[in-house]
């Protein structure tokens, strides 16, 4: 008994003490300068440590054992939530990379990391061959089973290797739909959306501590495609179907899930879209959690999206002497109205403006308008400054920056210009004047 105790008691210490180290190598190592470590949680990220990258591109940092096991990120540039990798540590071995832009990452010791780049790998390339299949036309039944039926082992294989281990919970919850034998496309691609999510948890901890959950939305939305739909109409589709995955998952994971998608339209331009997943979920969903700057963030969004109707404003036009009261939304006299938003002390605007001006007199007051917006510090250079394009309905927006009609406009820099057709939703926002006249040649007039 005693001998027992004494072994237990020197053991102690060697477990308490165990430590790991993170090893980096970046190329070329001169593009790289400092490497934080986060450990990622479901709904955030901790910081753990960070150290410099030296001038040939290695780093090290070390993990005792307050450093537990589970995901973690490793940001090596800014923007942050762009320039980072995800990997597992479960507190069992060395974690060390290479890592180059061209070719990614490759691990060079952990065998949990390994494991997940070699199944990663290796499912891809027999969906690659699947989808080769199709796209050829094969009409070989056998060869395509055999496809399904390698498929079928490789997940099973990975499976029982990945036992005991953090990497099993990606390679379980990845498993993709595996039909048992022969099926046309059609009933593929059908199968392929009704099992996408089978083997997801969204309550799942360990998942929800990566990138995965929200990589499995976004591929749904914008992979899965119908004929017959346009674009628009294929990702609200696949949006709407999404919601019924989402429901009965964490709130906060929700939020979460629902704000990146909500981003990803946002960056990519698809305001419809995105004002979709707005209306239908993101707004109330960011109201009930109490998430009050983003709820500001996106309804600010949703007044100046394509589609929407531009937030009204109310202005006077001298006309012989007289003050002529106007308000956007009654304005009833063209089929296009350009709101430019400009100021008389930048010099970009007082370069864009006379085009415009110009550009102008090629269409009747039927076909378009342009009110002007000048968002200033005092009305004299303005004033002054109108006079040189008689053609165009003059606001002056004092206050500048801080200006009401700017502000519902979400107007931060100048000149901004936004396109409205004659019921003054919003159809398009050019980001300078080139773009503006682009979109303005594509537009049909009729006299």
């Amino acid at each position: 008994m005693i001998k027992k105790f004494i072994t237990i008691f020197v053991l102690l210490p060697v477990f308490a003490f165990a430590q790991y180290n993170l090893k980096g190598n970046f190329s070329p190592p001169e593009d790289y300068k400092m490497a934080i470590l986060y450990k990622v949680n479901p709904v955030d990220a901790s910081y753990v440590a960070h150290t410099n990258i030296n001038e040939k591109g290695n780093f090290e940092i070390v993990l005792d054992s307050t450093v537990s096991s589970g995901m973690y990120r490793l940001v090596y540039g800014v923007p942050q939530e762009e320039l980072n990798f995800d990997f597992i540590y479960n507190a069992k071995e060395d974690v060390v990379f290479h890592f180059n832009p061209e070719t990614g990452i490759e691990f060079k010791q952990s065998a949990e990391n390994q494991l997940m780049t070699s199944y990663t790998n290796s499912m891809g390339m027999i969906s690659q061959s699947i989808g080769m299949y199709f796209r050829q036309q094969l009409q070989d039944t056998t060869a395509l089973k055999q496809i399904f039926k390698t498929q079928l082992d490789t997940q099973n294989q990975f499976e029982k290797a990945a036992a005991g281990t953090i990497a099993l919970t990606y390679i379980k919850a990845n498993k993709p739909y595996i039909p048992e034998g022969y099926e046309d496309l059609k009933t593929y691609i059908n199968n392929l959306r009704l099992h996408f999510f089978d083997h997801v948890d969204f309550n799942n901890e360990i998942l929800q501590s990566s990138n995965f959950l929200i990589e499995r939305v976004l591929n749904y939305v914008f992979g899965m495609t119908n004929t017959g739909e346009t674009e628009t109409e294929i990702y609200i589709n696949n949006i709407n179907e999404i919601s019924e995955v989402l429901k009965p998952i964490n709130p906060d994971i929700k939020l979460y899930l629902y704000q990146v998608l909500w981003q990803q339209l946002v960056d990519a331009e698809l305001e419809i879209t995105a004002n979709h997943v707005v209306d239908s979920e993101l707004l109330e969903l960011a109201k009930t959690q109490q998430a009050t700057e983003f709820v500001e963030q996106l309804e600010s969004y949703r007044r100046t999206a394509i589609g929407s109707v531009a937030p009204d404003f109310s202005f006077e036009i001298e006309d012989k002497g007289m003050l002529t009261k106007f308000s956007l939304l009654e304005l009833n006299e063209s089929e296009n109205y350009v709101l430019v938003f400009w100021s008389s002390t930048c010099g970009h605007c007082l370069k864009e403006l006379p085009e415009l001006h110009n550009m102008m007199q090629t269409f009747t007051k039927e076909q378009m308008q342009v009110i002007a917006i000048g968002l200033e510090d005092e009305e004299f250079r303005w004033k002054s400054e109108t006079y040189n394009f008689p053609l165009f309905k003059h606001v002056i927006g004092l206050r500048k920056w801080d200006n009401p009609i700017g502000n519902s406009y979400n107007v931060n820099a100048t000149p901004a210009y936004f396109v409205l057709d004659k019921d003054k939703k919003i159809i398009a926002k050019p980001y300078d004047y080139s773009a503006l006249r682009k979109n303005l040649a594509d537009q049909s007039f009729e006299d």
